[in-house]
């Protein structure tokens, strides 16, 4: 298994930085043989199965799909097939294509260490994952219903608890809605309410609920609040059924969000097809994060194979003007997704040890996770180096750590001590 536990070690010991890796990554990596990716060699196979959530930080895989990038790699043969909710996505993870599920793609960050440790998976069976590139930074929101308008919240919580309270004194229930335990959604919406002395699992109920039926669900007054990608945020707020709270770029500005990450064993099995994917996948990041290319990129993930909204649900939050229901409008966000800037595509180790620290922190995770052993095995930006260096993309990244991070509350993660960070924070399931 991917997590290792040792009896009698400290957290402080066992939540150190991924930083140093190497030396572990290279000896697990047997499926990589020198010379595995020598120019010219063609792929092993034409064909891949890749899924996707209908969000627009899957853009990248609906534009390498529509203009044939998948193609100009020699994989032709690539279906890239719609999921209906993150739990479903692992399920076919854990199938594979040969069980007719499939072989990877479109992912919240976590979701591959969650899947690989078998802590998010049937009877806790490790699937073995590795993640490839990351698709986006930032580009989520926190949504609240319109019964709060009154409130106009944004990344300060406080306001709410009191009415959550209030709410829960009438004999009604609260909910707080996120889309995967221990994904992406699931730890922004759980950061912002424990930094406002909301604890999500005492003082609200946290459900699970696929992103395409957040709208509807807030509609039937299912719950209080959710976080999601878009379109769904701003169509929300375009059917005045609530309003954004806060992009979560608020919370911490350039956060990484998904993934494109592939089963290990398609990795080990086709090195080269692999590599040729990651390639496609990074070449329409490059082109969708181009302004120019934003309403395009709108069309084209508005349509029904892929995200099936309303165009003009899709193209404002995706060329980054924000309205977010309360009066304020910003235009030009800086918070707005980002699919290649900033070093968006590359998966920094160091942001996988925060995902991890935070499933820690919430209790998806054993406090004496090998967190280590954990990204060596699924953290992949080696491969990410080796084919940014054949698509010539300057300003590689020289080390796999971003560094320290600070949030919107003044809390520092540094990848080099995550147990400060732990310790700092007031509201955990940690003992």
């Amino acid at each position: 298994m991917a997590t290792s536990t040792t009896k009698g070690m400290t957290r402080r010991r066992l939540l150190q930085s991924a930083a140093g890796t190497a030396a572990v990554a290279s000896a697990i990596r047997l499926g990589f043989p020198s010379g595995a990716f020598a120019q010219g060699a063609g792929p092993e196979t034409t064909k891949a199965r890749l899924g996707f959530i209908a969000l627009t930080d899957a853009g990248p895989l609906f534009v390498a799909k529509e203009k044939g990038i998948f193609e100009k790699y020699g994989m032709p043969d690539v279906e890239v097939v719609k999921q209906s909710s993150w739990g479903t996505t692992r399920d076919n993870i854990v199938l594979g294509s040969a069980g007719n599920g499939i072989d990877g793609g479109h992912i919240l960050t976590p979701m591959p260490y969650l899947i690989t440790s078998g802590a998010m998976t049937q009877n806790n069976q490790p699937t073995p994952m590795m993640i490839l590139s990351r698709l986006n930074l930032a580009g989520q929101c926190i949504s609240v219903g319109q019964e709060y308008i009154d409130l106009k919240l944004g990344t300060d919580a406080s306001p709410f608890k009191a009415a959550l309270e209030a709410k829960k004194a009438s004999g009604r229930q609260v909910k707080a809605a996120m889309t995967f335990p221990g994904g992406t959604h699931d730890l922004w919406i759980r950061y912002w309410l424990a930094a406002g002395g909301i604890d999500p699992d005492k003082d609200i109920q946290t459900i699970v609920v696929p992103p395409a039926q957040m709208v509807a669900n807030m509609k039937v007054g299912t719950m209080d609040c959710f976080c999601v990608c878009e379109p769904w945020n701003e169509q929300l707020k375009n059917q005045e059924i609530g309003y954004t709270a806060l992009t979560t770029g608020e919370l911490w500005n350039g956060h990484p969000e998904k993934a494109f990450a592939l089963r290990a064993d398609y990795v080990d099995k086709n090195p080269r097809a692999a590599k040729a994917l990651l390639m496609a996948v990074m070449e329409a990041q490059m082109w969708c994060d181009k302004h120019e290319n934003r309403e395009e990129l709108a069309e084209i993930s508005s349509k029904r194979n892929w995200i099936n909204a309303p165009y003009k649900d899709v193209v404002e939050r995706m060329k980054g003007n924000f309205d977010y229901g309360t009066g304020k409008v910003v235009e030009n966000s800086p918070f707005a997704m980002k699919y290649w800037a900033n070093n968006a595509s590359y998966p920094y180790q160091s942001h996988d040890l925060w995902f991890l620290t935070e499933d820690i922190r919430w209790g998806y995770l054993k406090e004496n996770t090998d967190t280590k052993a954990l990204i060596a095995q699924v953290n992949r930006e080696d491969l990410w180096r080796e084919a940014a260096k054949e698509l010539g993309v300057e300003n590689i990244p020289s080390s796999t750590s971003r560094g320290k991070e600070t949030f919107f509350d003044g809390k520092v993660f540094d990848p080099e001590n995550p147990t400060a960070y732990l310790e700092s924070l007031g509201i955990s399931r940690l003992a």
